[in-house]
C-alpha cells in the first residue's frame, strides 16, 4: 500500500536516474532554505519536467510567475538557446535578492530578469512594452489570483504556446465546490476558464511525491 515514505522514496529514485540536481541546483535550495523562503519549490522531477516541456515547446521566451529562491527558474533557463530570455515575477523582494544570486552562480544571469513586485501589477506594465509572444508561461505564485494569471498569460502568448498551472489539486480540495478557501477558489476558477475558454485546450492531471498529493494544469493557446 503506498503511503507518503513510499512517494518520498520513489521520487528519490526517480531524482537519482532522471533529474539528478547539480552543484547550482543543489545551491539554489540550500540558499533558499538557510534563507527561510516557504518550502514550496518544485521537486527536481517536476522541474526536469518543465524543461523538457520548454525543450519540446521549442521554447525562446518564457515567463514565470512567482519565482521564490529560482529553483523552478534555473530548470526552465536551461531549456533556452543562447539569445533566449525568461522573464520571471516575484512579489518579495527578499525572496527576488535570493533568486538572483542563484540564478547568477547558475551562470544564467544573462538569461533571467527577475522583476520585483505584484504579478498583477508587474504583468500590465510587461504588456505595455508589447513584448514578443511567450512560448511558454509557468504560473507558480498565490493560488488565489490563478484565473487573472491565466487571462494576463493569454494576452502575452500567440497560437501554440502552452500555459502551466502549478499546485491545482490542493490536496483534492479543488473538487470542493463548497469550499470558501481563496486558494480553492482561485483554482477552481482557472481550470474552468481553461474548459470554457476558446482559445484554450487543455487537461490536468493529479500527482504525488516528496510534496504531497497535488498536480498541475496544461492549457495549449489554439484558435
Amino acid at each position: 500500500m503506498s503511503n507518503a515514505h513510499t512517494w518520498d522514496d520513489v521520487d528519490d529514485y526517480f531524482t537519482t536516474h532522471l533529474a539528478r540536481n547539480d552543484d547550482a541546483l543543489d545551491a539554489a535550495l540550500r540558499d533558499s532554505a538557510s534563507a527561510r523562503l516557504p518550502q514550496a519549490n518544485v521537486t527536481a522531477p517536476q522541474g526536469k519536467l518543465l524543461q523538457l516541456l520548454a525543450l519540446i515547446q521549442g521554447a525562446r521566451r518564457i515567463l514565470e510567475i512567482g519565482t521564490l529562491g529560482g529553483y523552478s527558474t534555473i530548470w526552465l533557463a536551461r531549456a533556452l538557446p543562447a539569445d533566449g530570455r525568461l522573464i520571471s515575477l516575484e512579489y518579495s523582494a527578499r525572496h527576488a535578492e535570493t533568486a538572483v544570486r542563484n540564478i547568477a552562480r547558475a551562470g544564467l544571469e544573462g538569461v533571467v530578469e527577475v522583476r520585483v513586485g505584484a504579478a498583477l501589477e508587474s504583468l500590465p506594465e510587461l504588456a505595455d512594452e508589447n513584448p514578443p509572444p511567450f512560448d511558454l508561461v509557468f504560473i507558480d505564485a498565490d493560488k488565489a489570483n490563478n484565473a487573472r494569471y491565466l487571462e494576463w498569460a493569454l494576452r502575452l502568448t500567440r497560437t501554440g504556446s502552452l500555459i502551466v498551472v502549478d499546485n491545482v489539486v490542493r490536496g483534492g480540495r479543488v473538487a470542493d465546490a463548497n469550499s470558501a478557501d481563496a486558494d480553492v477558489l482561485g483554482t477552481r476558477a482557472a481550470i474552468e476558464l481553461i474548459g470554457a475558454h476558446p482559445r484554450l485546450d487543455g487537461t490536468a492531471l493529479q500527482t504525488v511525491g516528496s510534496k504531497g498529493w497535488d498536480g498541475f494544469a496544461l492549457a495549449r493557446v489554439v484558435g
